[in-house]
């Protein structure tokens, strides 16, 4: 594959990508839309929290393993007899998994969320027992994209994400009109269902559809070595997917409507954090790949500190934005229909504190691809665990009595901060990374500097009869401010 076309694939499935996650955060403006921050968008979200959970720590650990260990096996018999052997126990687990899911509904949204009042356990049980089933489909769906990808089928992946993401808002919004708040728990299985489908449309066209049961395993050294693979990544790998599931476990207790909030504040913070995430990182895991195989740690550190420079120019100052601007963003967003002005104050609350961390996030998600490139997954696996089940959970449990949701919020914010801080002094110590120029570090902290200035001055100066109106000038303002500064010191077309 030539150069360009690489780039090429890259663009078109980084902006597929992108639309994906658009739709998913459009989902959640329905949710807002329809439901606002009671007790049933409350189910709503935590009915979807365990199969989401399952799909993206499970699904994520099993397709990285799998293409690991597949892409490097020589023999054709073998990856038949592996391929097998996957989809057989794989199969076997879901199934089972989401049976007992359907069986204990009740029981397990008593387990996770025990803080919910009988009526929210009962709500949230029949729409739990609706999407368990989506557990199945969305665990092979990462299997397939896992096994599509390996062959360079990387559009079709991207598609189906895209699909299940509009089929399910379609549904959502088709049936809410009859069936009330069990659109949802008709539409999350419904629409994964279709992205299962056209992923197996996508293999049926590549010639790769075969699948077979096969119960005896003849291949253990491979299946071994998927499963030691496949741990670090599944704890390591889905931290973010664990601070979700803990802020929800522990905002169960709280008053109606919380689950929600932070949810929607959190993926208010997800959506330009994964844009600016994918166009500060797309021209560096190529160029890591390289330096990783020729052992250049020059260069390895020239790429990390480059990136790590492009991720504070593109996340800092819209951090800085998004939290002066909290509460007019989420009116602009959210407040139609059910979302209440008290609805947009609980949510801007949690929203300015998740934005403090969302630098980290990005950063942590960066950092730990250097680690897994070079093959030292201890340290992302081990700094994770602590931040996430350490750190967030003790400040969660010490203030939360005291400050509600927003200790989840802060458990969340510095926990990522705390991690961030941990790999930044591990990497410069077993990845062998060495500081770049100082120069360019001092003057992008001072245009980081005179932006959050102007933000502030722009949130005291601009004030007309229109929320909207008051926006769009400051954030033009906002714009062209850092674009010109980071353009004068040169940080755009430097290293």
């Amino acid at each position: 594959m030539s150069t360009k076309r690489f780039f090429q694939l890259i663009g078109v499935v980084t902006i597929v990508n992108v639309l994906s996650r658009f739709l998913g955060f459009v989902r959640e403006a329905v949710i807002g839309y329809q439901f606002g921050t009671s007790s049933l968008a409350d189910s709503v979200i935590l009915a979807y929290t365990i199969p989401n959970f399952v799909y993206s720590v499970l699904g994520g650990a099993v397709a990285t393993a799998y293409i690991s260990v597949y892409s490097k096996m020589d023999h054709d018999i073998h990856k038949q007899r592996f391929h097998d052997v996957i989809f057989t126990y794989l199969l076997l687990f879901c199934v089972g998994l989401t049976g007992l899911f359907m069986i204990l509904s009740k029981q397990v949204v008593q387990l996770f969320f025990n803080g919910l009042h009988p009526s929210e356990v009962a709500m949230t049980s029949k729409l739990f027992f609706m999407m368990a089933p989506a557990t199945l489909f969305l665990v092979f769906s990462m299997w397939f994209s896992g096994i599509l990808n390996v062959r360079g089928q990387f559009y079709s992946a991207s598609f189906a994400t895209l699909a299940n993401n509009a089929f399910f808002i379609f549904i959502a919004v088709l049936l809410y009109p009859a069936i009330g708040v069990y659109a949802y728990g008709w539409g999350a299985p419904v629409s994964a269902a279709i992205m299962v489908a056209v992923l197996v449309y996508y293999m049926y066209k590549s010639g790769v559809l075969c699948f077979r049961l096969r119960f005896h395993v003849s291949e253990k050294e491979y299946v071994l070595r998927m499963l030691k693979i496949a741990m670090p990544v599944l704890l390591g790998g889905a931290t973010l997917q664990f601070y979700f599931f803990i802020q929800r476990m522990f905002a169960s207790r709280l008053d109606d409507g919380y689950v929600a909030a932070l949810n929607y504040a959190s993926k208010l913070v997800q959506l330009p954090q994964m844009i600016l995430m994918t166009a500060a990182t797309t021209v560096i895991y190529p160029l890591l790949a390289k330096k990783t195989a020729e052992q250049d740690y020059e260069g390895i550190s020239q790429i990390f500190f480059k990136g790590l420079r492009l991720l504070i120019m593109f996340i800092v100052p819209v951090s800085v934005f998004v939290y002066v601007y909290a509460e007019p963003i989420v009116k602009i967003i959210f407040e139609y229909g059910s979302f209440t002005a008290q609805s947009t104050s609980m949510t801007a609350e949690m929203l300015k504190i998740f934005v403090i961390g969302m630098f980290a996030h990005a950063a942590n998600l960066f950092v730990t691809r250097f680690f897994y490139a070079m093959e030292k997954s201890f340290a992302p696996v081990a700094t994770g665990i602590v931040a996430v089940f350490g750190v967030n959970i003790a400040i969660i449990s010490f203030f939360i009595d005291q400050y509600g949701a927003s200790s989840i919020a802060w458990g969340t914010t510095i926990s990522a901060l705390f991690q961030f801080f941990s790999l930044l002094v591990l990497g410069t110590r077993q990845l062998k990374l060495r500081m770049d120029t100082g120069a360019l570090w001092g003057k992008l902290l001072l245009s980081l500097f005179i932006v959050t200035v102007v933000v502030w001055l722009s949130r005291l100066w601009i004030h007309t009869d229109y929320d909207l109106l008051d926006l769009c000038l400051a954030g033009c303002l906002f714009a062209v401010t850092a674009y010109a500064l980071f353009r004068t010191a040169g940080l755009l077309s430097r290293g």
